[in-house]
């Protein structure tokens, strides 16, 4: 083959090649199609937000309020906000028409600015006193919610709150939430000729208020009134059987059960013989037996990594959990922050068939059970003869899946629990006969399993809730001002407003961080700081060598010098002493200088590596491909 025509094919081939790549895109430019290759599939929306969208019935318009323009914004919250955006042009896309977003810039003074005012978007002020937007308002119809101020510290739950936001604006009544309680959650009288002073309203139940509509369920409920969508069961003590097959079938009709029970109830204040005393004991038993669950009402767990107070106060059965003690990927625990629980049981045994179990919370491996007589012993006395059990015990529990009637022959007769020993051989042939009756004419609204997927939540104390042990209550110019005092109500109301909202909010978990710190940088950084702290204390110990020399030759001087003149031997020592402060100084300086250069090449190296690769990776390949070509043509 001649030159010429090699050069002629090859202008053919690449003028060949341009061509498809230009119909190529001409034909698939109206697919708007895109990977997710990053850890975590971060610009990937869930499946539950995914079925929140696809439900909706008219479109949703998104207002995003981002100070982008502003020169004063970080860099690092620029770059948050981008992602922000990024997520919600993914909202945009899977809401195929449904989901309008519109993004403002209200710089002071204007349009903008007000604007956000009005939609309930507040500016975020910097350590220097600078101010920005960063937060959105969701509207439909003639309903409105919104996030005032986002915030990095929830980037994993951004996708979340979005949701959520959403599934609040569309909804057009307030869910029903139902409460029972032995305790007085609602306030009460109280029995002055016993002692016990009248109870204002718990904090969570007037928060809840300001959400939900809130009902009252009495203990001793025939059914659950089928407009109450979550019910949150507080220390049931003393239940009836009665009262738990109304729960039961509360559960397999689809209703969301959030249950507190316990083994030492210590804000359950009833009337002893010297005054109040609390400590009482609750629990679901029979429902909890058909879940595959059983909770020990005589044990409470007593663990050294989670223990409150220190010293002679320390009391390891009441926990100050953190965030190694709850699930990171759960909407409700992955910023909880740390949570106080006095007196918790534990639970045991394994979820049935059907039946999958996700651990909220939980101790750590240095824990026991011990018995709930001793639960407020302290210091040396709670931890004498301690032995930790290894195990990590489940305390706060998830169960989903297709439910199983904890009563399958309908509703328990009452007569059954007040029957003696004697009473039951005489009455075992009656009662045959009376079950054979049931089965043979069931109950026509008696549900055997619930009628889809369900889940319900399942928690071993009901102390966190009370005001005693999650808020601060004080009094300011004569107004009542609760505080939280850790995230305890948090935990509570994350639950309540995942099972308030669409159901697919319960499959929501929290997303991976788009934020990747260099950790190898950070790891340089210790080094340098450790190295920086031992540098000055180096010239503090020196300085103070020096200090006591110069004292030591001070009270040696003879009697009547001048204490103001130094001798030749205290003037040597003092120019030693700044000749060696000097190089320390010198030294520390360069420690930083050696810390600084070190990062930056770092992380230089780091972005071109990230940016750089893969356009060097093509051109080698295409440079082989060529060589591989020429060499051929010139075989030929």
């Amino acid at each position: 083959m001649k030159k010429n025509e090699s050069v002629w094919y090859s202008a053919g081939g690449v003028l060949a090649v341009f061509l498809i790549i230009v119909l190529v895109n001409f034909v698939l430019s109206p697919i708007n199609s895109r990977i997710d290759l990053t850890e975590g599939r971060v610009y990937t929306l869930s499946e539950g937000t995914r079925q929140v969208l696809a439900k909706l019935e008219s479109p949703v318009k998104i207002r995003f309020y981002f100070s982008q323009g502003d020169a004063t914004v970080p860099l690092p919250i620029k770059g948050y906000g981008r992602r922000v955006e990024d997520l919600l042009a993914e909202f945009r896309a899977a809401g195929k028409g449904k989901v309008i977003i519109e993004k403002l810039d209200p710089q002071p003074d204007s349009d903008a600015e007000d604007s956000a005012g009005l939609d309930g978007v507040e500016a975020q002020t910097l350590n220097n006193g600078d101010r920005f937007y960063l937060g959105l308002s969701v509207s439909f119809a003639d309903q409105k919610s919104s996030i005032p101020a986002i915030s990095m510290d929830r980037e994993r739950l951004l996708e979340y709150d979005i949701t959520r936001a959403i599934t609040r604006t569309t909804q057009t009544d307030k869910p029903i939430i139902g409460v029972m309680s032995s305790m007085q959650l609602f306030g009460g009288p109280g029995m002055p000729m016993m002692g016990m002073p009248p109870s204002e309203k718990q904090v969570l139940v007037s928060e809840l208020e300001r959400d939900f509509k809130v009902k009252r369920v009495s203990m001793d409920p025939k059914t659950i009134d089928p407009d109450i969508k979550v019910l949150i069961v507080v220390h049931p003590r003393g239940i009836s059987d009665d009262a738990q097959y109304a729960l039961d079938q509360f559960v397999m009709r689809g209703g969301k059960l959030i249950a507190m029970i316990d083994p030492y109830a210590f804000f359950d204040q009833l009337p002893g013989p010297g005054g109040p005393q609390g400590g009482s004991s609750s629990s679901l038993e029979a429902m909890m037996k058909s879940w595959g669950l059983a909770m020990d009402t005589t044990k409470i767990v007593s663990d050294m990594k989670y223990l409150s107070g220190g010293g002679q106060r320390s009391m390891p059965t009441v926990l100050t959990l953190n965030d190694t003690a709850y699930d990171r990927n759960d909407i409700a625990t992955a910023r909880l922050g740390p949570t106080l629980m006095p007196f918790v049981g534990v639970l045991t045994g394994t979820p049935v068939e059907g039946l999958k179990q996700e651990v909220l919370m939980r101790t750590s491996t240095y824990s026991q059970l011990v018995d709930s007589a001793t639960a407020q012993e302290r210091g040396e006395k709670a931890v004498r003869g301690f032995k930790p059990s290894g195990t990590e015990y489940p305390i706060a529990v998830r169960l989903s899946g297709k439910f199983k009637s904890a009563y399958p022959n309908g509703r328990p007769d009452p007569k059954d629990g007040k029957k003696d020993a004697k009473a039951d051989a005489k009455s075992a042939k009656a009662d045959a006969k009376a079950d054979a009756k049931a089965d043979a004419k069931p109950d026509a609204t008696h549900l055997a399993e619930s009628k889809g997927e369900n889940s319900l939540v399942l928690i071993t104390d009901s102390d966190f809730i009370n005001d005693g042990a999650a808020v601060q209550i004080q009094e300011v110019f004569g107004q009542r001002i609760v505080v939280p005092a850790n995230g305890n109500l948090g935990f509570a109301q994350a639950l309540i407003e995942q099972y308030a909202g669409d159901p697919a909010l319960v499959s929501l978990r929290s997303r991976q961080s788009a934020a990747r710190p260099f950790t190898v940088i950070r790891e340089m950084e210790a080094k340098a700081q450790q190295a920086y702290l031992g540098k000055i204390k180096e010239l503090e110990e020196s300085l103070q060598q020096t200090q006591e020399k110069l004292g030591a030759l001070q009270k040696s001087k003879a009697p009547g010098t001048s204490s103001a003149i130094l001798t030749a031997e205290q003037q040597t020592e003092l120019d030693n002493f700044r000749k060696r402060a000097a190089e320390t100084r010198r030294e520390l300086k360069d420690v930083r200088r050696d810390l600084r250069s070190d990062s930056e090449a770092l992380q230089f190296w780091t972005k071109v590596v990230n940016i750089a690769l893969i356009p060097i990776v093509l051109v080698i390949v295409g440079v082989v491909l060529a060589l591989i070509r020429r060499r051929k043509v010139v075989t030929i």
